[in-house]
């Protein structure tokens, strides 16, 4: 019996990792924000070009590269790496630490974008092994949001192959080779609101000559938490936050105009209606009885889709990973945390799987944590994604993301050009 496509794809992979990991650290140390990835787009297309037999295609979306292997009849499978960074000042205190004042790769997307170099090199180097074309997308401005979207404006689909099944990955703090996923919504949708407060301000000596909108803010922020409280019986539970107020310059001034960011996390359409909603009349209602000059203004920004895995086309994931001895673990419910990956497949019309894979040294954690992560929490204590002291272990992550994402593509990339599971 002739081995697994996965099989094939690995070998001569761990060779390759000296250099992946050099060129993770690099990518590390030199981490950019969402639609100013220059560098990190000089630096995929030159890996991308190097492997030889990928047509490359730069500047899709503003500063995303898109890579398409075409070998013979066969299905279209696109794989998706992130690449921006995040404006977070690092404190690991690694040798390849960010360069880049203020700025930090702090959620792995150097780990996704490297790991697609790899499996891109692997697929070019083992072209008797499959059959189909594959469309790798190395996509910007992932952490607001809009990447995907920009990708897709610019005609990702209509200028590249359409593909026939879409995959993704990310890295989270637990253990190195461990995938958690689950069939249906995987990740919640997020928006963030911009919240404006009009007033009229004063001196604090006759505040009743003012409209106070740091007191409205209060209060806003109060209704917002008893109705977020109100949702815990909900599962999964619709989530917000109000992450930040601005309001004000001095003790004594009161000022003319409060603002809150809000973050709401819900996991349905239904839900996300009915608490964008709601929000809007609390902050209204709110700002008549204080008898504001102006009404409020409610802004919509950085929102991201549902992270649905398509049932059934998710199991045949499921069971190419846990076929390459990766422990496997699904999730009793959502996780809470936002994608905008999800945009790929629904515009494709296509089926779309989407996992989270360890990166993190398993003597880290103790066997009570490893049961929690059976039970789908993740184990507490460890530098979490958009810490500035995550750091993933690069020899173990970048290893597991390459063989995930070549196992994966492998259910579709049957060398008879069939697109049967393999």
């Amino acid at each position: 019996m002739p081995a697994a496509p996965s099989t094939v794809f690995e070998t001569g992979l761990s060779e390759h990792v000296p250099h992946w990991q050099e060129v993770y650290r690099d990518l590390h140390a030199h981490p950019e924000l969402a639609f100013v990835e220059h560098r990190t787009a000089a630096v995929v297309a030159r890996e991308m070009r190097a492997a030889g037999g990928w047509d490359v295609t730069e500047g899709v979306g503003g500063t995303g590269v898109v890579g398409v292997l075409r070998n013979g009849a066969g299905p279209v499978v696109l794989l998706r790496a992130d690449m921006d960074g995040l404006p977070v000042q690092e404190d690991t205190g690694l040798s390849y630490a960010s360069a880049e004042a203020g700025c930090m790769h702090a959620c792995g997307h150097d780990v996704h974008a490297t790991c697609l170099l790899g499996a891109c090199h692997q697929l070019a180097a083992h072209p008797d092994a499959w059959r189909g074309t594959v469309v790798a997308v190395f996509q910007p401005a992932e952490e607001i949001g809009k990447g995907a979207r920009a990708m897709l404006d610019d005609g990702l689909l209509e200028r590249f192959p359409a593909p026939a099944v879409c995959l993704g990955q990310h890295v989270g703090p637990f253990p190195a080779g461990v995938v958690v996923t689950r069939p249906g919504t995987l990740m919640a949708a997020a928006d963030s609101l911009r919240v404006s407060l009009h007033g009229a301000g004063g001196h604090a000596s006759t505040p009743h000559l003012a409209v106070d909108p740091v007191v409205l803010a209060a209060a806003v922020v109060m209704r917002l938490q008893a109705f977020s409280a109100r949702q815990a019986s909900r599962s999964p539970a619709t989530m917000l936050t109000a992450g930040a107020l601005h309001a004000g310059t001095a003790a004594n001034i009161i000022p003319d105009r409060a603002e809150l960011l809000l973050s709401l996390r819900t996991f349905s359409t239904q839900a996300r209606e009915e608490a964008l909603a709601t929000v809007e009349r609390i902050v209204r209602s709110e700002a008549e009885t204080f008898q504001v000059p102006k009404e409020p203004d409610i802004e919509r920004y950085d929102s991201f889709p549902l992270t649905a895995n398509t049932d059934g086309v998710t199991q045949q994931v499921i069971d190419a990973l846990d076929a390459t001895g990766a422990p496997v673990r699904t999730l009793p419910s959502p996780l809470a945390a936002s994608e905008d990956f999800g945009v790929f497949g629904t515009a494709a019309g296509c089926p779309s799987v989407f996992w989270h894979f360890g990166g993190t040294d398993t003597a880290l954690f103790s066997a009570e944590d490893l049961a929690r992560l059976e039970e789908g929490t993740l184990p507490p204590g460890l530098p979490s994604n958009h810490s500035p002291r995550y750091a993933p272990d690069p020899a173990p992550a970048l290893s597991a993301g390459m063989r995930n994402l070549l196992a994966a593509a492998a259910v579709w990339l049957c060398p008879d050009g069939t697109g049967r599971s393999c």
